[in-house]
């Protein structure tokens, strides 16, 4: 904390900004007066990761942050945590707004607006990944982008790309999915871009192969890379952002998340895609379900947006993990492992009992230390 937070006041310094930094261990005395609430937490550091990516692989499956048994291993550690931030911030600055990036950042959504009634919103800097395609290939400007937006978060689509305001042609929209990290065959057969996360859905045998050939897991690379990045800030003349922090990737999140803050506190009412309720936008799923997609934010708080339909081809994955992730929310505080079971066997990318079985039982030894819920006797 205090090697941070001495990095950001030389940062600050640097720029000529007068802002004041306080470090806290007490989470309510920070909280006092707080307008908005930052949060990014890893609950069980990146040991955990590396676990959540390596166990799937012995079953077939891939291990992956947020996607499939990882994710969900994942939100089980993160969701009672962020609910006990979230009903601090109900106790002590209630109007205040959680701006959240601790990931899987829908979920942890779906779990405070279910449980809590704390001011909160789950973002995501993967909504920009269409636009910037659509930048790097056809080279425009950003501003000049729009489109549709369809799913969850790490499950979306970008549809009807626009620019200034014109459909793309067949010709400019191949250009544009060529820069996908799925097949670009596979985008045009779709009609959408997709997240990159789809490769663990699209190409699963791949990509499961690809992970099993690799010396070592992204979690440990991303270890590695930290111990550097850590290094640059405990440096007293770092007054920079080290440039290792490039590679360590999640760009955009600054983006976003004031724009959010901004469009809140100055009431400017800006379209912004952000994690929220979906009230009835898609009669199909539940009206409380939270997905990715663009909402009206101003004072007054998010409202999602109608939009066109969406692409059918994807209905079903969306509708599917998205009954996953409301039975592993239920899981998550609850403690309970059948419901636990029900969710990895309602994942996509398990669907076979007996594996979600054995993948249970052992992830939950794993991660025993960060489940209380699920080890009430320790």
């Amino acid at each position: 904390m205090e090697v941070v937070a001495g990095f950001c006041r030389r940062f600050l310094a640097r720029l000529g900004c007068d802002l004041r930094i306080t470090t806290h261990t007490e989470r309510r005395a920070a909280l006092e007066g707080a307008g908005f609430v930052i949060t990014q937490v890893r609950v069980g550091g990146n040991q955990q990761r590396v676990l959540d990516e390596k166990i799937p692989l012995r079953y077939g499956i891939i291990g992956q942050e947020t996607t499939g048994p990882g994710g969900m291993f994942k939100a089980l550690r993160t969701i009672p945590v962020i609910l006990d931030i979230a009903r601090d911030v109900e106790a002590v600055c209630p109007q205040a707004w959680v701006i959240n990036y601790a990931n899987p950042t829908g979920m942890n959504a779906e779990a405070v607006q279910g449980y809590t009634r704390a001011n909160f919103v789950g973002l995501c800097s993967g909504a920009f990944f269409p636009r910037d395609a659509a930048v790097r290939a056809l080279g425009v400007k950003p501003e000049q982008v729009s489109y549709d937006y369809f799913g969850l978060n790490h499950l979306n689509f970008g549809y009807n790309l626009r620019v200034s305001g014109r459909a793309l042609s067949a010709e400019e929209f191949e250009r544009v999915a060529a820069h996908s990290a799925v097949d670009a065959g596979l985008v045009r057969l779709l009609g959408a871009f997709p997240s990159p996360y789809l490769q663990y859905y699209f190409h699963r045998a791949r990509k499961v192969e690809e992970a099993r050939a690799k010396a070592t897991t992204r979690g440990e690379d991303v270890q590695a890379l930290e111990a550097e990045i850590f290094a640059a800030y405990a440096d007293p003349a770092q007054d920079t952002k080290p440039a290792a922090l490039a590679r360590r990737g999640g760009g955009g999140y600054s983006e976003i998340a004031l724009g959010v803050i901004n469009a809140i506190y100055n009431d400017t009412r800006e379209v912004i895609i952000v994690n929220s309720a979906q009230h009835g936008v898609y009669p199909w799923l539940p009206a409380d379900a939270v997905l990715e997609l663009p909402c009206l934010v101003s004072a007054a708080g998010i409202r999602p947006l109608t939009q066109p339909e969406a692409p059918r081809a994807v209905w079903g994955l969306v509708a599917a993990v998205k009954n996953y992730e409301r039975l592993a929310v239920e899981a998550a505080v609850s403690g309970d492992r059948e419901t636990a079971l029900a969710a990895l066997l309602a994942h996509p990318l398990v669907g076979d009992y007996t594996v979600a079985q054995g993948l249970l039982e052992e992830m939950l030894q794993a991660n025993r230390a960060y489940l209380p819920a699920f080890f009430p006797t320790g």
